[in-house]
């Protein structure tokens, strides 16, 4: 049986031999600001697994405000222990604030990895709610005695409402009186028949009133 060729990935050597050498600087640095023993090594491995983290929330598309955030921040410590090994910094006398960075970076570390793995996402969809899919189920097909039924039944003729019948007009002959005398005023002043919605407002009655009194006076 012919073994199968291994494929070397020249962009995946080297990023693991660039991050070695990121691990190596922040070991050198963590060392050098008294962290000493397996602390210096657990300083490294805390800085990649912020920085794989804050890679997976970008990636996740959730949250990217917070991703980028942290992401920042332990791209930002990783860069300053590569140039603070590089000979800018004097290793054997580290400064006051640089080891009160390296001290304290363990708690920024915990707090931005615990952000970043157990922050709030997107609440999936109640699979309760969501609407049931309509049945493809046909709907049994007649019998043949239905159908015979339906064709033979007669059909009856459509007989259309009759209008109710208008109610009887009651008005008082003396609005009646009244009535006749506004219009003619109004046809002596204007020279044509009042309408009925001025002589519901001359009245002061309702407009069906109005209407049956307009109807009396014709």
């Amino acid at each position: 049986m012919r073994a199968l060729p291994v494929r070397v990935d020249a962009v995946l050597v080297q990023a693991v031999i660039a991050a070695a050498l990121s691990f190596a600087h922040l070991h050198d640095l963590a060392s050098a600001a008294g962290q000493d023993g397996w602390k210096a090594w657990a300083y490294p491995v805390s800085v990649d697994l912020l920085l794989v983290a804050a890679w997976r929330r970008l990636r996740s598309g959730e949250a990217k405000t917070a991703g980028w955030c942290w992401f920042v921040v332990a791209l930002t410590a990783s860069l300053g222990a590569n140039v603070a090994t590089a000979g800018l910094l004097d290793l054997e006398d580290v400064p006051a604030w640089l080891r009160i960075l390296v001290a304290g970076w363990p708690a920024v570390a915990f707090l931005g990895g615990t952000l970043l793995a157990h922050g709030a996402t997107n609440p999936s969809a109640d699979p309760a709610a969501a609407p049931e899919p309509c049945s493809t189920a046909q709907a049994p097909e007649p019998t043949a005695a239905e159908v015979e039924l339906s064709s033979v039944a007669p059909e009856l003729p459509v007989v259309a409402p009759e209008s109710a019948p208008p109610p009887p007009s009651s008005v008082p002959p003396a609005l009646v009186a009244l009535a006749r005398k506004v219009a003619d005023e109004h046809r002596a002043r204007t020279g044509s028949d009042i309408d009925t919605s001025t002589l519901r407002a001359r009245l002061g009655v309702p407009m069906p009133l109005a209407e049956a009194i307009t109807t009396q006076l014709t």
